[in-house]
């Protein structure tokens, strides 16, 4: 069975945020689970230290075998992923309900 874990990180991801934010998905890699989801709906602000975290999170995830995904983001930080390309490089979900519905299918 896929084990499946969700990362709600809240408020600013910044520089301040970004070193316990990577070792919540760190520690959830060495605890065996393969489909990570980061819910982005309680994140009002994601500045490029946020995205530096993600992008190492991401590496981490996949280093490992695992499945880094992400949902619910705002237009602030899809703005950030449009201007970035990360959109290109992360697959991102409206909502929990939505990844669910996909997770549930694989």
């Amino acid at each position: 069975m896929d084990r499946l874990s969700i990362v709600q990180p809240f408020g600013i991801l910044d520089g301040k945020q970004a070193g316990p934010f990577r070792q919540e998905v760190s520690d959830q890699v060495q605890s065996g689970m393969q489909h990570i989801l980061v819910d982005f709906q309680d994140v009002s602000f994601m500045d490029s230290s946020g995205l530096g975290a993600l992008v190492l999170a991401l590496k981490t995830a996949r280093s490992a075998g695992a499945k880094l995904y992400l949902c619910s983001i705002n237009d602030q930080v899809k703005m950030l992923f449009d201007l970035t390309s990360m959109d290109r490089v992360f697959e991102i979900y409206p909502d929990q309900e939505s990844f669910m519905e996909h997770f549930n299918s694989l």
